[in-house]
């Protein structure tokens, strides 16, 4: 009966892999993670080159892309983990003016809530991105619109075709049917074996009053955060 207990107890480890808060808001460096596995050249460019993502997510994702080069699809991460002062870094220049959303100077917006929704069309709060946890990347091209013809139309038939047989899915879909928080973005996918218990994890650990340390923070309680963003995704 002992061994049945203990033989229960750590399958059930292995399925559903312990996550601390500090994890699932970002507040660590995966260069010193084991979990972590380095990316190179072989499969990522630009930001994500010398970047990082959980081993299991890469594992996955380097079978899928070999699945996906016999039928002549190239699939590249160009953005894979990014912890919270990564993440911080892009709000806060977003917040600050620095880098413009749609064409606008943010700072130039004085309803705080209205600048952090713009913010939010595409970039997450840190604390709150599913790119913490090293289980999503983004793909090929950050531009919807590549994804709609030529090449680009080729990959994202692959994907919406072939990704889910590998553990992938794209938590960002359409909003036609009622989805909330972030647009579209075709380039996002996520290794749903890890990330669906992360995010049951992160309902169960996170709360607004995590989501702080940064320009802007005192939007996410109104903005509600957890319920539209975090758990604004069509697959969990």
């Amino acid at each position: 009966m002992k061994f049945i207990i203990l033989f229960s107890l750590v399958c059930l480890s292995f399925i559903s892999p312990q996550v601390e808060k500090n994890y699932l808001l970002g507040r660590f460096d995966p260069a010193k993670d084991a979990r972590f596995v380095q990316l190179t050249s072989a499969h990522a460019q630009g930001s994500a080159l010398n970047g990082y993502l959980r081993k299991e997510a890469f594992d996955a994702f380097e079978k899928m892309a070999a699945a996906a080069g016999k039928d002549g699809v190239t699939l590249t991460i160009i953005s894979a983990t990014r912890n919270f002062d990564s993440q911080k870094k892009i709000w806060e220049n977003k917040w600050n003016g620095k880098t413009k959303v749609e064409g606008k100077d943010l700072t130039t917006i004085t309803d705080l809530n209205e600048r952090a929704r713009l913010i939010l069309l595409y970039s997450s709060m840190p604390g709150s991105s599913r790119h913490h946890w090293g289980t999503d990347m983004d793909l090929n091209s950050l531009d919807n619109n590549y994804f709609s013809s030529g090449e680009g139309l080729k990959i994202y038939q692959w994907l919406t075709k072939h990704a889910a047989e590998f553990g992938f899915c794209q938590p960002y879909t359409s909003k036609v049917n009622g989805r909330t928080g972030y647009e579209e973005e075709k380039w996002h996918w996520s290794y749903l074996p890890l990330s669906k218990p992360f995010l049951e994890e992160y309902n169960k650990q996170v709360s607004t009053s995590d989501i702080t340390g940064f320009a802007g923070s005192e939007t996410a309680a109104s903005l509600q955060i957890i319920a539209n963003y975090v758990n604004g995704v069509a697959c969990r």
